[in-house]
């Protein structure tokens, strides 16, 4: 599948006390820029979102947001652990039946036992856990809507490499006729110009100047980095840089087949291609 480095996703949560919320933003860069905006509570698990995000997106410009949005009505209520309270008071009495001077555990101290009394809100460990299940979802959502983007993408590039075929084959036929009409009109100039047509030197300046203007090596290369970039956007993966190079390699022997044109017909060939290879090369900058 070709995937779009423009997406976005979201996946919400409702916890104890609020809302907590994984938001996925992306559009296209050369190389993966990842910004990370999260909660205090989340910190210790930075370094665990980070790969994970690295893992499932390898180029664009990427924002990934959680945040948790507590309600203003909602007051963290106290309770009583009764479970751990009466181990405690269990442990005190057989301590004091140990050391009976000692004294046994006051009930302020019970209270300010680490654990003892608990609020109803969510906790820092249950917060990181579903904030990693969340990030799941969302990175699923966010490939998917990546991946309905690089489809169509993926589309028109091969609309437009189909166009490019057809130049190609429409002007690979009329090659022999173009260099040979040409041939004959150098020929003719050369003849006025020395006064001879059976001089050596008109025959290698005719020579010369033909293989100079034979672009049949262009249109293969045409045709093979056209089959190339079909080969490529059917395997699919992460392509962008393959495909931004092929374009390079496109219009480059674009470039080269309308330098050496001496014939309307591959003029304007050679425009027709480069204004296609142009407009896909727009299109690869949006691709992993």
């Amino acid at each position: 599948m070709i995937l779009s480095m423009t997406g976005y996703a979201i996946a919400t949560r409702e916890l104890a006390g609020g809302l907590l919320s994984v938001e996925l933003r992306a559009v296209n860069h050369r190389f993966l820029d990842l910004s990370l905006r999260l909660p205090e509570e989340l910190r210790l698990i930075e370094n665990q979102l980070r790969e994970k995000l690295a893992g499932r997106v390898s180029r664009g410009k990427l924002d990934c947001r959680i945040g948790f949005s507590a309600r203003a009505e909602t007051q963290p209520r106290l309770q009583l652990n009764t479970e751990l309270m009466a181990q405690l008071v269990a442990l005190s009495e057989q301590a004091c039946a140990i050391a009976p001077s000692a004294g046994e555990l006051r009930m302020g101290e019970l209270l300010r036992w680490p654990g003892v009394l608990v609020t109803d809100s969510v906790t820092p460990e249950a917060m990181q856990q579903t904030a990693l299940a969340l990030l799941e979802l969302a990175l699923v959502d966010f490939a998917a809507t990546r991946g309905r983007e690089g489809e169509k993408l993926a589309a028109s590039m091969i609309e437009r490499a189909n166009i490019m075929a057809a130049i190609v084959e429409e002007v690979q036929p009329r090659l022999p006729a173009i260099v040979a009409a040409y041939d004959e009109k150098l020929k003719q100039r050369l003849i006025e110009a020395l006064g001879s047509a059976d001089d050596d030197r008109v025959r290698q300046e005719v020579a010369l100047f033909a293989q100079k203007v034979d672009v049949a090596e262009e249109l293969t290369r045409l045709t093979t980095h056209i089959a190339e970039l079909r080969r490529i956007l059917k395997t699919g993966g992460a392509v962008g840089k393959r495909l931004d190079f092929l374009m390079q390699e496109l219009h480059r022997e674009a470039n080269t087949l309308g330098s050496k044109s001496v014939a309307v017909d591959t003029s304007q060939a050679s425009l027709e291609l480069k204004v296609l290879i142009e407009q896909m090369r727009e299109q690869v900058q949006n691709i992993e």
